[in-house]
């Protein structure tokens, strides 16, 4: 993986394709490459280690003319990041380049195979053994591309999404996709492919989402064919793309992380505009509503995702268990679905994702399926993987996310998770007083947001006073032990400085060895749950000289005395407590890291849409 661009049509290819790789840079990646058809009718390759600015610098002075192109950014799983691994991908012949999103299992025996017929692999990686095993397949049957690709598709064992170009058919291109997302543009006699919409929705509003193991045939002056990997025709359907430019660009931060921190109040109004009643005191879920008898028979929810969107179940664990008390599981996805886990057909299963498209969450939701399960997703990129494979779900409706670095998005999840918990809870009548101050407190909670993010500067001014941290540990009871964790992943994944995350209660068996004058502790202590509790762990920390940064309610006074630094938040109900006590911890982890010099938005090693194990 990482990122897909391609373009069918009659104006120049290279400006789209550079930009859209452009826009893509938010999923991070480590090489980048672009294949046209010039004018002369020659099959070009440029690729280079390093940023798109690199391969544009590449390609000054060279011969980009050219109405048919692919382009690929590059996050290494096989082989080291380097020019030669770098997409695209010619064929032995070099009338063929390819470029592919997803993971081959099969690879190097495909690769032995083919160079005991004479086939040279000049990479690591395990794309160039398709673009050579679609040449082989081409030359030895004596058929063409079109032919080929679905008979070399068989052969394939894994994920791929991928897009070929043909020398010796300029005016063509094929896409197809299993497992990992591909979408494709649909315009005036022109045509767009993208691993997502950020590349396409400045040229057309029309696009058209590959299911798995479909193929697209793409032709000038043609309607697009799709076809299943059996030749089976299927009819496309056009959909309309819900994404402006806007929403892609900066819009004046310095960053998309910051932009995005920011745009959290808005988010979540938009997230529950049209599922929040307050007068009616209820919550309106189509997908619950509509499946209700399937719902109130669950013997249990199983809620399956990773990394951010873990810690978001987890909270939505405690409140779905509060307000239905039917007793709630969440797995780590990749580990569900490498083991044997006992599932019943009236178990409820929720898949959470930002993109739709994880593909460990995607796996489980298979296994989940074969198991008779009722599957849920809740996911923010339309027409992604997740909700097309899901009986039903919820979107959290906030916009692109760019920032590699999940924030609204996660705060969305917490607040789906809630409205999720609510309306639950209402089929059967539970909790009616605790759902109405619930629903009562959820509508204020994007003003209360705002008035955080006003002490931006404030948390800037504590964040340099930590860049010497090689350590941190983040404490949380209740509903934020999992807001601990999540704080503790941000600073990780931005700033580098090790963080890990405990509950509270937890310090005392092992990582109260650590604590000295050097060990900054972040505690979140909202003066609610177990808030005696808490003081106590604070008062264990400074006796070991531990360094304290406190997120504490407005007013608290106790806590405040005890703690190096603080920031306030406003005042809320236990439940939804870490909607607020996340924003600061946010905001830390993005002050750290800049203060260090990162790039906060492409961190190092990570890719915002793990398509891949």
């Amino acid at each position: 993986m990482c990122g897909i661009v391609g373009y069918l049509g009659e104006r120049d290819a290279y400006p789209i394709l550079i930009k859209g790789l452009s826009r893509l840079e938010y999923r991070g990646y480590d090489s980048a490459g672009v294949a046209l058809i010039n004018g002369n009718g020659n099959l070009v390759i440029y690729k280079s280690k390093g940023k798109v600015a690199d391969l544009d610098n590449l390609v000054k002075g060279k011969d980009l003319s050219g109405s048919t192109g692919i382009a690929h950014t590059r996050w290494a799983t096989h082989g080291e990041p380097n020019d030669v691994n770098a997409h695209p991908h010619f064929s032995e012949s070099g009338n063929l380049a390819l470029i592919h999103n997803g993971i081959i299992e099969n690879y190097k025996s495909l690769r032995t195979e083919l160079s005991s017929h004479g086939y040279h692999f000049h990479s690591s990686t395990d794309t160039e053994a398709i673009v050579q095993l679609i040449e082989y397949i081409m030359d030895s049957h004596h058929i063409t591309l079109e032919e080929a690709v679905p008979l070399a598709l068989g052969n394939l064992v894994g994920a791929y999404a991928l897009v070929i170009v043909n020398k010796k058919d300029p005016d063509s291109l094929i896409a197809a996709r299993k497992g990992s997302p591909l979408l494709i543009g649909v315009g005036e006699n022109e045509f767009f492919v993208g691993s997502d919409a950020t590349p396409i929705v400045e040229y057309t509003d029309k696009v058209v989402y590959l299911d798995d193991e479909q193929i697209a045939y793409m032709r000038k002056g043609k309607e697009m064919v799709i076809t299943d990997i059996n030749k089976v025709k299927k009819t496309p359907v056009v959909k309309k793309l819900n994404m402006s430019l806007s929403q892609i660009e900066k819009g004046g931060f310095p960053h998309f992380m910051l932009k995005e921190i920011f745009e959290q109040p808005s988010a979540l109004e938009t997230s529950m505009t049209g599922r929040l009643y307050e007068k009616e005191s209820g919550v309106k879920l189509t997908g619950i509503i509509d499946n209700k008898e399937r719902i109130l028979a669950a013997r249990r929810f199983i809620i399956c995702a990773c990394g951010t969107s873990w810690h978001a179940g987890l909270i939505g664990k405690y409140i779905l268990e509060e307000l239905t008390r039917k007793p709630v599981e969440v797995e780590y996805s990749s580990e569900f679905r490498y083991r044997k886990p006992v599932l019943f057909p009236d178990d409820v299963v929720i898949a959470i994702s930002q993109s739709g498209e994880t593909a460990d969450t995607l796996a489980a939701i298979q296994l989940a399926k074969e198991s008779g399960c009722f599957l849920f997703g809740i996911c923010n990129v339309v027409g992604s993987s997740i909700p097309r494979t899901t009986d039903t779900g919820i979107y959290t409706h906030v916009g692109p996310e760019i920032g590699v670095a999940s924030t609204k998005a996660f705060t969305a999840q917490v607040a789906t998770l809630i409205q999720l918990a609510i309306a639950i809870a209402e089929l059967d009548g539970r909790e009616p007083e605790l759902r109405r101050e619930i629903i009562s407190e959820l509508v204020k909670i994007p003003s209360k947001i705002a008035k955080i993010l006003e002490q931006d500067q404030m948390i800037a001014d504590y964040s340099k006073t930590f860049t010497y941290a090689r350590n941190f540990i983040y404490l949380g009871r209740g509903y934020n032990y999992p807001v601990a964790l999540e704080g503790a992943l941000k600073l990780k994944e931005i700033s580098y400085i090790h963080a890990e995350g405990y509950p509270a209660a937890e310090m005392k068996h092992g990582p109260i060895a650590l604590i000295d004058e050097e060990m900054p502790v972040v505690v979140i202590a909202p003066r609610r749950g177990n808030y005696e509790k808490i003081v106590s762990n604070i008062q264990e920390v400074k006796a070991r000289k531990g360094k304290v940064i406190a997120i504490v309610t407005e007013g608290d006074t106790e806590v405040k005395s005890m703690s190096d630094f603080y920031i306030e938040i406003p005042d809320t109900i236990d439940c939804l407590t870490p909607l607020l006590t996340v924003i600061p911890l946010q905001l830390f982890s993005y002050h750290i890291a800049i203060a260090k010099g990162r790039d906060v938005d492409q961190p190092r090693n990570l890719a915002k849409s793990v398509t891949v194990e």
